[in-house]
């Protein structure tokens, strides 16, 4: 017979916190995507794939480590490649290093898209997170940021949440 216990309740500074969290990261993600869609014709989701193809040697990556980076699963990548791959941004190729797999590689028109992006979005990205906080609130956004992404992990590895950390590799 299992013994039913109750949930350990949010108290209240908790449940301020969370919300605030839930609202700053919907907010965000809303007000980066609209800035990218007028400014440059793309979805925030877009951008992120080809600004990691675009720090990457020869702007390449493999796939499984692509959808790993932006916590896509699989067949969200694909998709989303094949979409900017008929826009002439991203061509897949065979890896080298593993006959089964393919890269993802950023085109020159690609490359173009995100030199005339990233400004735009940079400034955006200063404007309402960095600008409105103090070096000392970055630095514990940048701590408080990277114990929960810890948490994440190390929860995936438990297998507490596996569905939901599809990304993490064990």
């Amino acid at each position: 017979m299992t013994t039913m216990t109750s949930p350990r309740w949010l108290a209240p500074e908790e449940l301020r916190a969370w919300i605030n969290y839930l609202d700053c990261s919907t907010l965000l993600n809303d007000y980066l995507d609209q800035q990218l869609r007028r400014d440059a014709a793309m979805a925030h989701a877009d951008y992120s794939l080809l600004a990691r193809l675009s720090v990457a040697p020869d702007r390449a990556l493999g796939m499984s480590l692509l959808a790993e980076q932006l916590k896509f699963t699989r067949s969200r990548l694909t998709r989303a490649v094949i979409r900017l791959e008929e826009s002439g941004y991203v061509r897949r190729r065979e890896d080298p290093a593993d006959g089964r797999g393919q890269l993802a590689e950023l085109t020159d028109a690609g490359m173009e898209l995100m030199t005339k992006a990233a400004p735009g979005h940079v400034a955006a990205v200063r404007r309402v997170v960095f600008d409105a906080l103090s070096p000392e609130q970055v630095e514990q956004l940048a701590t408080i940021t990277a114990t929960v992404v810890a948490s994440l992990k190390q929860a995936g590895e438990e297998d507490a949440y596996p569905a939901a950390l599809p990304w993490h590799r064990r």
